[in-house]
């Protein structure tokens, strides 16, 4: 499994240690108990360090993934959070047997910034009720059900747990910046446990766990809910693909070689989602923290994943009396301390500063996080920023008027020069023309001064969509009508088929207005304005053959 296997397996101890107050409070948070947590981390992290496709991720119960299940096991049960499990597990096999892997890298920058902003927002707030020792107030919307939860502790005030939760925070994050080696997080837990014992203080406590995984069991199967579960579960499917595949990245960045293949990482994390479910699991996730742990700590292969799944299992099986009188409060304030954590200050201040687009995208993500769902959110930032994107595409589309005697031989007077300047118009369009420019285009050509021949270059049109070809149509018979002749030059081979398709340029091609180059179509001009006694007929060198004329 690799070179240097202490290495991975003193890695895998490590990890370990980070993912346990992990694994257990992000089952708690997600409403189907610290066993589920501890069952996720066990078994979809097995599976996803065997069959995904980084060599370095760490999978297991993610808080962005704990985030979407509140609502599912609000609104379903335990079944319906079991059976969406498996449902998205079916979704991510799928995803990565059409390699769509790729196409996951195109999210942009400030809608996975402005996410995980909302995602510890999200993971904060919901550590309140746990925080202020008492019980957790009935809804979904995490906002209302925080508001509520500090109204309960007003009433009557519960100071040892609040204690507890702050203490705990305090000590993760203070000593993440004394001494980042060492895992803060067990060490405050178990500093908490063991005070709350010495003095029998009254603080909730985990509570009993089953010793060892479940038999694994399909009795959570419900073939009447599947329509109304194919929804959630396409949002699970999506934030895990999601998420998985920024962990790998990030997991990528950190290590000198390693690269991860996004489709087989889909799979992976499909098989993983599929199978955790049996035994009383919630849908997993890379864990994009855990991950960062395990490169840093000197990880080369998977066995550092696998050796993490195997200490947790080891621990599920021999340690869970001890594990079962952990406080509450002290897992809150390791949340608490785990999504202050996960907002980068340095990275969404450099973000904020760079484009006034990107800020409104990674702000507008945050609060959607916040108010809607995550699904929802990464969806609208998706929106806007392919919006702005698009906006900035199409301010690159240009209408240049381009001077008409660099394209003619030398040997013309200066009066004809002067009549050809005066009648003919050249004007090149430069970059894309599609629906977000075609506008802009039609109102800026339609304004073209009354002259005999306007010739479109068109060499130079980067993209041509439908919208930008009836838009260029339209506008030739705008002045066709005003009775100026319209010449095309330079057409490019993939751009004939829309402009055909859609009639755009029948007209021109059967009066042989359509050329390959530019000087033949000023030479087709100026013999047009000689027939029309517009200009003199004169002898003239064949601009078409001449080779000091730009072609297109």
């Amino acid at each position: 499994m690799g070179r240097r296997p202490r290495r991975d397996l003193l890695a895998g101890l490590t990890v370990a240690i980070v993912a346990l107050p992990l694994a257990l409070g992000f089952g708690i948070s997600s409403g189907m108990g610290a066993e589920a947590g501890l069952a996720t981390a066990v078994v979809a992290g097995t599976l996803a360090a065997l069959f995904g496709g980084s060599g370095l991720q760490v999978s297991g119960p993610t808080g962005a993934m704990t985030v979407v299940l509140v609502p599912i096991m609000h609104a379903h049960g335990a079944s319906g959070v079991l059976m969406v499990g498996v449902l998205a597990g079916l979704l991510l096999i799928a995803l990565a047997l059409g390699r769509a892997g790729k196409y996951m890298a195109l999210v942009p920058a400030p809608v996975v910034e402005g996410f995980t902003i909302g995602i510890a927002c999200v993971i904060g707030l919901q550590q309140i009720p746990a925080a202020l020792g008492v019980a957790t107030p009935a809804g979904d919307k995490v906002t209302a059900v925080a508001w509520h939860a500090v109204q309960d502790f007003l009433a009557q005030p519960r100071w040892w747990a609040l204690g507890i939760a702050l203490t705990v925070a305090a000590l993760m994050l203070v000593g993440a910046r004394w001494r980042p080696a060492l895992p803060f997080s067990l060490l405050a837990v178990a500093a908490a446990t063991l005070a709350t014992e010495l003095a029998d203080l009254p603080v909730a406590r985990i509570g009993q766990l089953p010793a060892g995984l479940p038999a694994p069991s399909l009795a959570f199967l419900d073939p009447a809910a599947l329509s109304s579960l194919l929804a959630p579960a396409v949002a699970v499917a999506a934030l895990a693909a999601l998420e998985s595949l920024l962990s790998a990245a990030v997991a990528d960045g950190m290590s000198v070689n390693h690269k991860h293949d996004p489709d087989r990482e889909l799979f992976g994390q499909g098989l993983a989602n599929l199978l955790t479910p049996l035994f009383g699991g919630v849908p997993a996730t890379g864990a994009i923290a855990r991950t960062a742990v395990n490169v840093r700590s000197g990880a080369q292969s998977r066995l550092a994943a696998l050796a993490h799944a195997g200490i947790l299992a080891v621990i599920v099986f021999s340690a869970a009396g001890l594990v079962a009188r952990i406080p509450l409060a002290a897992l809150a304030g390791v949340l608490l301390a785990t999504s202050v954590r996960m907002v980068e200050v340095g990275s969404v201040k450099a973000m904020i500063r760079s484009t006034r687009g990107d800020a409104v995208v990674l702000a507008l993500t945050a609060l959607a996080t916040l108010a809607l769902d995550l699904v929802q959110a990464v969806i609208l930032g998706l929106i806007v920023a392919g919006a702005l994107a698009l906006r900035a595409i199409a301010r690159d589309v240009r209408l240049d008027a381009m001077p008409i005697h660099p394209d003619l031989p030398g040997d013309h007077t200066e009066q004809e020069h002067a009549l050809l300047a005066e009648h003919i118009v050249a004007y090149r369009l430069d970059g894309p023309l599609f629906f977000a420019a075609a506008h802009r285009f039609l109102l800026e050509l339609s304004e073209v001064a009354a002259v005999s021949v306007v010739i479109l270059r068109m060499s130079r049109v980067t993209t041509l969509d439908a919208s930008g070809a009836l838009v260029l149509g339209d506008a030739i018979q705008r002045l066709q009508r005003r009775g100026v002749t319209v010449y095309i030059s330079g057409i490019r081979d993939g751009h004939h088929q829309p402009l055909h398709a859609l009639g755009v340029i029948a007209r021109l091609d059967q009066a042989g207005h359509v050329f390959a180059t530019t000087p033949q179509a000023i030479a087709a001009a100026r013999d047009r304005l000689q027939q029309t006694g517009v200009l003199p007929a004169s002898s003239h060198t064949n601009t078409a053959a001449d080779p000091a004329i730009t072609p297109r």
